[in-house]
């Protein structure tokens, strides 16, 4: 009784414990977004009212502080890449990878260099967004205070404190930002999880409101249309918005293959990204940047369905272009607006007479579904519309909209671009923790040395005495040096002549596992084996490291999904 009073009062106290230092978190991630946020602010503003020339070239009418400040944002991107010796940025997808595992943490000297290169980019009025290098930056914080402070706190949850944080202080939203980290980072609900994660977002949705009193992202002052006037031009919106998520996806991964394939070096694939910004912001200057106004502006009193459409384009493609030739930054910000400014073309379609409520409902519901599908947690994006509007009513039209449009993405495309990423990478995601639990450890670790070790020159008498010693059916003939060269087994020693050599009646290629091999990989190769061991050998050496048997994958599978289960209670 005594011993279980002080197990549940230890596990009060590391609860306790635990959600401090997710309130550490969210604090600290809080100051972090709204440093940012007033940062890009600060130079929008500057570029806006403190210098605007147009220069003439041909047909073309260039906006020179366009030009001044993506070329400024250039020559910092490349500052930064060569101060930090960074060869590629790190976002969302490493941040769910770490959640996963904690074979690869997180490297928190990347992780800084690619908030400062996000930020660069955002200042300098390319197309990227901030709320990707904000969750980024979460996990990176957390994972960098938990090693300065050795917190002893699983890994996936100060990731998801961080990711919690940043979503809860970009959009004010803190019940968003708890689903977001379960459902897109963590991806599982547990009690020891919910309580610091649930407190980071708090703290930071507190420091936002209280301290920093950023502006509300979204003010909707319209009202909801009834739910019978939207729901068949929702749904066959949805539909559309869905296509609409694969095409950006689709755009934005080839434009970096596209980058691959020209083999640029890093000055000059950035250069197509600068000359991409001036030439298209020049034309479409609301497709530049973070696209907060431009938001609010679809959603309150949306232009004609020409310009509509051309910033739709516009978005599409020069978010491709920056973050494919260079620039760094976040996905969400531009699905937000590519999914508005598709939610306004439509209700423009669907306009039968005074249907301006039908405008808003639909540019919400493009808006959250389209960032859905391209982050991969529907939920969270159903409760960004409700803190941001605390409406019911659209929030339930948008809820609608995201399920349509997620089963067609899905289907098509897969769970989200950073799932997608990651599985370019060779990181697959889909099966779950165990899984990739199995991929990353090596069968070396579970190899023992409970075998016969035999020569070339030894007789099958010699071998069969020593078979019936250990009571065994196999033995490993090993060289000099213990490479390995080949199996022996009862029966191939039985037919063999009692005075013939080893080397005459072994096995010289059975089935082995280099120590390298995964688990996931050594488990696949036992399903067709039959026998009592199979020898596992260094790769490099051929030296014999050990033997597994069925029995011993089978107790290190049981090992992995127990390990699993422990993370996920």
């Amino acid at each position: 009784m005594h011993i279980t009073n002080t197990l549940r009062r230890s596990s009060i106290l590391s609860t306790y414990a635990s959600t401090s230092f997710g309130a550490v978190i969210g604090v600290v991630v809080a100051m972090a977004a709204a440093a940012f946020v007033q940062i890009v602010q600060y130079f929008q503003g500057a570029r806006s009212d403190f210098f605007s020339q147009l220069i003439q070239i041909g047909p073309l009418s260039i906006d020179l502080s366009i030009a001044v400040v993506i070329s400024t944002a250039a020559v910092g991107m490349l500052a930064i890449r060569k101060l930090f010796k960074i060869t590629r940025w790190h976002g969302p997808a490493d941040t769910i990878y770490a959640a996963h595992q904690d074979v690869e943490p997180i490297d928190i000297k990347t992780g800084i260099a690619s908030t400062l290169a996000a930020l660069v980019s955002a200042c300098g009025a390319a197309s990227v967004g901030q709320y990707g290098p904000l969750v980024h930056f979460g996990a990176t914080a957390g994972a960098a205070i938990k090693k300065a402070f050795a917190v002893p706190m699983p890994n996936n949850v100060v990731i998801g404190c961080g990711v919690a944080a940043a979503i809860s202080a970009g959009f004010n939203a803190p019940i968003a930002g708890i689903i977001f980290a379960h459902e897109a980072v963590v991806r599982h609900f547990s009690p020891k999880a919910m309580a610091p994660i649930a407190t980071s977002a708090i703290a930071a949705a507190a420091m936002v409101n209280y301290v920093f009193q950023l502006p509300h992202p979204l003010t909707l002052t319209t009202q909801p249309p009834a739910l019978m006037q939207a729901f068949l031009p929702v749904v066959i919106s949805a539909v559309i918005f869905g296509f609409i998520a694969i095409l950006f996806m689709f755009s934005l991964r080839k434009f970096a293959v596209w980058n691959q394939k020209l083999g640029l070096s890093p000055h000059y694939a950035i250069v197509i990204a600068v000359f991409s910004v001036i030439v298209i912001g020049s034309m479409v200057p609301s497709a530049l940047g973070l696209g907060t106004d431009t938001l609010v502006l679809l959603l309150e009193s949306p232009p004609g369905i020409l310009l509509i459409a051309s910033l739709l384009l516009a978005k599409i493609v020069l978010t491709s272009i920056c973050l494919g030739f260079g620039f760094f930054g976040g996905i969400f910000s531009p699905a937000l607006l590519v999914g508005a400014a598709s939610g306004a073309l439509l209700a423009k379609l669907f306009e039968f007479g005074n249907t301006g409520n039908l405008t808003a409902a639909l540019t919400l519901a493009g808006m959250a579904s389209v960032a859905a599908c391209v982050v991969g947690a529907p939920l969270a994006t159903v409760f960004i519309v409700l803190e941001l509007t605390l409406s019911y009513e659209f929030t339930l039209i948008t809820l609608l909209a995201v399920v349509v449009s997620q089963v067609v993405s899905t289907n098509i495309f897969g769970h989200s671009f950073f799932d997608r990423q990651l599985l370019d990478r060779g990181i697959d995601l889909r099966y779950g923790r165990s899984q990739l639990s199995l991929n990353q450890t090596p069968v070396a670790g579970y190899a023992t040395q409970d075998f016969i070790a035999l020569t070339e020159d030894q007789t099958a008498d010699t071998v069969l005495a020593q078979l019936r010693t250990q009571e065994q059916t196999e033995a490993y003939v090993l060289s000099a040096n213990q490479r390995f060269v080949g199996k022996v087994t009862i029966n191939q020693t039985l037919e063999a002549d009692r005075k013939t050599a080893v080397k005459h009646f072994m096995d010289a290629a059975p089935l082995i596992l280099e120590a390298e091999n995964s688990l996931s990989e050594a488990i696949e190769a036992a399903s067709s084996f039959v026998g009592e061991s199979i020898p596992v050998v260094a790769r490099e050496t051929g030296k014999m490291i050990g033997v597994v048997s069925e029995a011993d994958l089978f107790a290190a599978y049981l090992e992995v999904q127990e390990n699993i289960r422990s993370v996920e209670k």
